[in-house]
């Protein structure tokens, strides 16, 4: 019996987790599948192995993994793949079909530009826009987000979009928000490339205050969340895998 399981990232903000899980009840009330359940990397439960459990006992014979996750870093290349391995050892009869986070993607762009169009200050030939990365010592993570970047610029019509990073890559938020400063550009957008809230969004906005003294107008918009765009993104692999498995 075919299964799917949703591996969000966790916080130890519950909000956070709420977030998270009021999405998958979203995705699952789209999607024609007998068994859906819900798990989470870290800080929160149920965890992956638990997730996998629960879908076994519910008479899982095949699972499609969809990582719950921005760009593929540690978590989706490490973390997700070696919990799945560990399943196929205690369940060498099941079927694991592990699919990618939702990476460079249209959809995604879509959703930065709405989260831009919310605030009240105008986009012009005088602004930029600072998009931040929760960041990783993976380079694809730096690689994508470029991308990202340079695909927001050209879909957009943006002057500039930089990017910068909250750990573990560089430039710095602190480095991102100073060339930011001293750029020409008198309207700065600042884009949080986060899922949701919690303690990154804290420190991006008391990093913000230092700079609010300049003369810029910094804008600061809303992370991404869990948008109705990435609804259908995810309804896009869970379909792609299981009409593979059904055609087979």
């Amino acid at each position: 019996m075919q299964a799917v399981l949703y591996v969000c990232h966790g916080s130890r903000v519950a909000k956070a987790c709420e977030e998270a899980i009021a999405f998958v009840e979203r995705c699952k009330a789209k999607i024609d599948c007998p068994i859906q359940e819900v798990c989470f990397i870290e800080h929160a439960e149920p965890d992956i192995e638990t997730g996998i459990d629960r879908c076994v006992q519910k008479g899982a014979t095949r699972i499609v993994v969809i990582p719950v996750l921005l760009l593929a870093a540690g978590h989706a290349k490490h973390d997700i793949p070696d919990a799945v391995q560990k399943a196929r050892q205690r369940y060498p009869h099941l079927d694991f079909v592990l699919s990618e986070p939702f990476g460079v993607d249209e959809k995604m762009i879509q959703i930065v530009v709405e989260r831009i169009a919310e605030q009240s200050a105008p986009l012009d030939n005088r602004s930029m826009v600072l998009l931040i990365g929760r960041g990783s010592s993976d380079p694809d993570t730096k690689r994508d987000m470029k991308a990202i970047a340079k695909l927001l610029q050209e879909k957009a019509n943006i002057p500039y979009v930089d990017v910068c990073f909250l750990a573990a890559a560089q430039p710095s938020l602190e480095d991102g928000l100073q060339k930011a400063k001293d750029s020409s550009y008198k309207t700065i957008f600042v884009v949080p490339y986060l899922l949701f809230t919690g303690v990154l969004m804290k420190k991006i906005e008391k990093q913000l205050r230092t700079f609010s003294s300049s003369n810029r107008q910094w804008v600061l918009c809303n992370y991404l969340g869990y948008h109705p765009l990435l609804e259908e993104l995810v309804k896009e692999k869970v379909n792609r895998y299981v009409a593979t498995n059904k055609k087979g």
